[in-house]
């Protein structure tokens, strides 16, 4: 089912983002990770694309098994990076071959080390040109990405703002946001965008802190702000993982709290292939 329709259904609903692992075994244990989640009823289950070829094969495989296999409605990534018309063409000719409705577009961050994003010379230079691209020959449901602090490479947030709007124009269905720690930046984005004609579903993107390490290298490659009374928090119990842990649970669950209150159409969770505080903030919000 494409999410859109699952939108217009029911709402709000709630997402798991996975990363494709490197190995089989790991792989394994993402699908069973996903198959434990279905208890939750999730609206979807996304997967995200690999800047290097080995590892967009496994998000087929895994967008596939999830959808066919586990039941649950599933969203590919799909990203310009490294990738001519053709190639992309043929990668969207496989995912409707395998039944697979939906499609999360990105321009997508270069690989590691290698500096600014470059285009492929046969390939397309934004998410907005990807989008336009596929609208033209498929029939998928389209999701693209939102910035509530704006895109670290954006030189202003109107200008954000301004891109986010070309890729809705050019066909997308919602808009899934970047994690953000304080709610504020979300529902002036939320207002922002909607003044400026933005008119499809956004759904806010939220990432439970683990690892107050990880958490700092996330959020400087992002350019996310973390509250100082959250980051106050984090730093006095960072020692001890349980504890960080626990407070990336309490905080996750207060933010989802005040979002749903003010109407927001699902939240999605950044697992980073480890689901349990996640599952933990759904519960919570459901009991």
């Amino acid at each position: 089912m494409k999410i859109i329709d699952i939108l217009n259904r029911r709402r709000p609903i709630f997402s798991f983002e996975f990363f494709p692992p490197k190995t089989d075994g790991d792989v394994a244990h993402l699908l069973a990770t996903a198959k434990s989640l279905k208890e939750l009823d999730p609206g979807f289950i996304s997967v995200t694309w690999g800047a290097a070829g080995g590892t967009r094969r496994k998000t087929l495989d895994i967008v596939s098994a999830i959808k066919s296999d586990i039941d649950v409605e599933s969203m590919a990534h799909l990203t310009c990076v490294g990738a001519a018309r053709e190639e992309i063409d043929g990668v969207l000719d496989e995912i409707k071959q395998r039944g697979i409705e939906n499609v999360l577009a990105l321009r997508g961050d270069p690989p590691k080390g290698t500096g600014a994003f470059s285009p492929h010379p046969h390939g397309f230079s934004y998410a907005g040109e990807l989008v336009s691209h596929i609208r033209g020959g498929w029939n998928f449901c389209l999701g693209v990405a939102g910035y509530p602090e704006k895109h670290i490479e954006a030189p202003t947030a109107e200008a954000d703002l301004d891109n986010l709007k070309r890729k809705v124009d050019a066909g997308a269905d919602f808009v899934v946001t970047q994690l953000f720690f304080d709610n504020k930046d979300f529902f002036k984005f939320r207002d922002r965008a909607a003044a400026r004609g933005v008119k499809v579903p956004i759904i806010p993107g939220l990432m439970p802190v683990t690892n107050v390490g990880q958490l700092r290298r996330f959020t400087t490659m992002c350019g996310a702000k973390i509250p100082a009374a959250l980051l106050s928090r984090l730093e006095s119990a960072k020692d001890d993982g349980e504890a960080v842990t626990a407070i990336g649970v309490d905080h996750g669950a207060a933010q989802c709290r005040e979002l749903l209150k003010n109407g927001v159409p699902g939240i999605h969770f950044y697992t980073l292939n480890r689901s349990h505080s996640s599952a933990e903030i759904l519960k919570s919000l459901r009991h």
